[in-house]
């Protein structure tokens, strides 16, 4: 074969494969470690210190920031903390030392091209409470930092003399756990910046139910009852929600807190999140004989009583977020995938095949709403009918 036959067939390689390799260009950003965290008393579960990773904006974005709170669950007693503790989700010795930026968190102007170019944040979770504790458990054999709290405060107080104390835009997000850890924070956020900062919030698969289970026990309930006082929530919680409530350990639910939340706010979630199915609506304790585990783990596969469990908990959802539907400065992306977590990932964040609804993805969506374009209330129709989803099952 000639060199120009070579070439010429390298060339055509390289255009078809030209929209897939986009996706490959990975941006790997190094760990940074908040060194004086300890004497702040910000320490993950096992005493390490707690980390983020920071990767510079630039030109027009070089005064804007997105701050992203790592997801992960929680742990709500001793010996699941204790666990937790030896793992990434708890100690920052067993995390990975580059992260891979993505989806909102990209640099790449034709793959997020609304934030590219902004100082992009992601902070690392270790502390299994969405980043609220504040307490601590030393039972002479074994110590337990519920610091949460001290490791968000400890993040920002190291981000404000690196550029963000002189913030011009400012958006605080999270996927899941750190979802709903925007819900926590969001207002505190605001206080940090100046006052001509336009600060917004997007939870991303935070919007976590009070809903009992399919055998009709608060099994979620019980749950955040016993995390919030393990690791010594309650005082760091919502205190117009605390105080209009019998049981105030209820404000670490979204559904209680939002009103409360004076900073413009968007939420983005799934009425059929696969964690809240999985866990909160169908946990393994309500279902001891696994007649829900095909259903689990393939939506085509639940028999019509079980879609229409399904459907009741997207009904649900809908009524927990019905007042904020007419919020003003709001913004909804409420879709019909089976998912959890859609603006860390590439390919439900922004991009040829990427979920819509009423033909947008969730980056438009965000875009629209955080930059004023257009009003963004997106409400998808009910399974099965949406046609673009990737349905994301563990």
């Amino acid at each position: 074969m000639k060199m120009n036959d070579i070439v010429i067939l390298v060339f055509l390689a390289l255009l078809t494969c030209a929209p897939w390799c986009i996706y490959c260009e990975r941006l790997l950003v190094n760990m940074t470690l908040v060194r004086n965290a300890s004497s702040l008393g910000a320490l993950c579960l096992d005493g390490s210190l707690p980390a983020y990773h920071l990767h510079r904006g630039y030109g027009a974005g070089a005064r804007n920031w997105i701050l992203q709170f790592e997801g992960g669950g929680w742990c709500n007693d001793v010996k699941s903390c204790l666990e937790r503790a030896n793992t990434r989700r708890g100690s920052t010795r067993y995390m990975g030392k580059w992260e891979v930026f993505s989806g909102i968190l990209s640099n790449n102007a034709t793959l997020n091209p609304d934030f590219y170019n902004w100082n992009r944040v992601k902070l690392r979770y270790c502390d299994g409470a969405s980043f609220a504790g504040d307490a601590m458990f030393n039972n002479g054999t074994s110590i337990l930092y519920f610091r949460g709290q001290k490791i968000w405060e400890a993040i920002i107080r190291d981000l404000l003399p690196k550029g963000l104390g002189q913030a011009r835009k400012a958006l605080l997000s999270g996927c899941s756990a750190g979802g709903l850890a925007t819900f926590l924070h969001c207002d505190n956020f605001t206080s940090y910046l100046p006052k001509d900062t336009s600060v917004k919030c997007l939870s991303d698969a935070g919007f976590f139910l009070d809903e009992r289970d399919i055998s009709l026990n608060h099994t979620m309930r019980f749950f955040v009852k016993n995390l919030v006082s393990l690791q010594g929530i309650e005082q760091n919680l919502n205190k117009n929600c605390t105080s209009s409530l019998n049981f105030p350990d209820l404000c670490f639910f979204p559904q209680y807190s939002l009103k409360y939340i004076t900073t413009p706010y968007f939420i983005l979630n799934s009425a059929y999140d696969v964690y809240q199915f999985h866990h909160i609506l169908v946990p393994p304790s309500a279902d001891l004989h696994g007649h829900w585990n095909h259903c689990k783990l393939n939506p085509a596969a639940c028999t019509a009583s079980q879609i229409d469990v399904l459907q009741g908990f997207r009904r649900d959802m809908l009524v927990a977020l019905r007042l904020f539907k007419y919020s003003r400065r709001g913004g909804m992306f409420i879709n019909s995938c089976f998912a959890h977590c859609q603006s860390e990932l590439q390919e439900t964040w922004f991009g040829v095949d990427s979920p819509r609804i009423n033909n947008k993805t969730i980056a438009e969506a965000v875009g629209d709403w955080y930059f004023s374009r257009n009003i963004t209330k997106e409400i998808d129709c009910a399974y099965p009918c949406d046609t673009t989803c990737h349905n994301l099952i563990p």
